[in-house]
């Protein structure tokens, strides 16, 4: 099956289309494989960054260039700091000076070690805690880092190299104190979402900067998770597989949350294809609505800064991601 037998022309053109910028900006790239400086490219972010969506956002960020409370980067839950520069990522955002005033901000919540905290450490003895916990809070913030251009930033790299140090390397993962909830309900013994946003974050590393120790974590946690079938990782009290039902329904943005369409994204830009992702695959075709778009299952609106799409109607959103999923995996 090739890719344009499920994904239509007139869907890529509604993809396409001025009204929502972001999808436009992503699709120009992702799915007619425009450069970045390719004038329509360059003017869809612009028209990104004075969209309704991101003048909203930027309204009221504070004077010190946080969203919310100084002293806490991720409370309230997704209009904080973190949350909040993790969607305007997600919009395709252009780095300005008011994402670099945050992201400054940011860096004040970093430990010596190279992982983040969401409380502001009052002394010289909290800023050198070595309290190992929330891998996905630093997945998306090293997500974010690296959509805005700060890759090569020693304090990025300190957060990389925490993120290699941590790991978990007899059974894959990174601790988190939140995970499991009860062990005998769970296969991984690491926080499998969390997991998931450090390997997201990986996969915008390009290839000829990933070091042996990098590409040795990310070839675990691919394994990782296709063993558990992508979404079959909770265990019944027999002992046997049972699907996270939650991840079938489509969301955009996730934060800590993930579904079946955002793994798939992350290892088919990996460049994985393998015959354990087949079953989501099809969880993802059959998902399709019979205009050849797919709606949107799983929202925040309410709870951010701005409305992204609307529930149970088709998203172009969702539908680009589903779009460059099919593409990679069925060309």
């Amino acid at each position: 099956m090739r890719w344009e037998k499920v994904v239509h022309q007139k869907t890529i053109n509604w993809l396409l289309g001025p009204e929502t910028p972001g999808v436009r900006y992503w699709a120009l790239q992702q799915l007619k494989d425009k450069p970045a400086n390719a004038r329509e490219v360059v003017e869809a972010q612009d028209a990104v960054m004075s969209s309704s969506c991101v003048k909203s956002i930027f309204k009221v960020q504070k004077g010190e260039g946080q969203w919310g409370t100084y002293n806490d980067f991720y409370n309230p839950k997704y209009t904080a700091t973190t949350h909040t520069l993790l969607i305007l990522a997600e919009l395709g955002a252009k780095r300005n000076p008011s994402i670099e005033r945050a992201i400054e901000h940011l860096f004040m919540f970093q430990r010596d070690s190279g992982h983040f905290l969401i409380k502001l450490p009052k002394t010289e003895k909290g800023r050198a805690s070595v309290v190992m916990d929330g891998c996905c809070i630093d997945g998306n913030i090293l997500f974010y880092l690296t959509r805005f251009g700060y890759l090569d930033d020693p304090r990025t790299e300190k957060l990389i190299e925490f993120q290699v140090d941590y790991h978990s390397d007899d059974v894959g993962g990174w601790k988190c104190r939140a995970f499991p909830i009860d062990k005998s309900k769970v296969f991984p013994e690491n926080c499998y979402m969390g997991g998931i946003k450090v390997l997201k974050a990986f996969s915008y590393i390009p290839r000829n900067q990933w070091s042996s120790d990098l590409e040795r974590i990310i070839n675990q946690e691919v394994e990782l998770i296709l063993d558990n079938g992508i979404l079959n990782y909770l265990r019944n009290p027999d002992g046997s597989r049972k699907a996270k039902a939650g991840w079938k329904r489509f969301g955009f943005p996730l934060f800590y949350q993930s579904d079946v369409l955002e793994v798939l994204d992350v290892l088919t830009a990996l460049g994985v294809s393998d015959d354990r992702m087949q079953e989501s695959i099809d969880l993802v075709l059959s998902a399709q609505n019979s205009e050849g778009t797919w709606d949107l299952k799983n929202t925040f609106n309410g709870k951010m800064l701005c409305v992204i799409d609307k529930k149970n109607v088709p998203s172009k959103w969702i539908t680009l991601r589903a779009a460059r999923v099919l593409r990679r995996y069925l060309t």
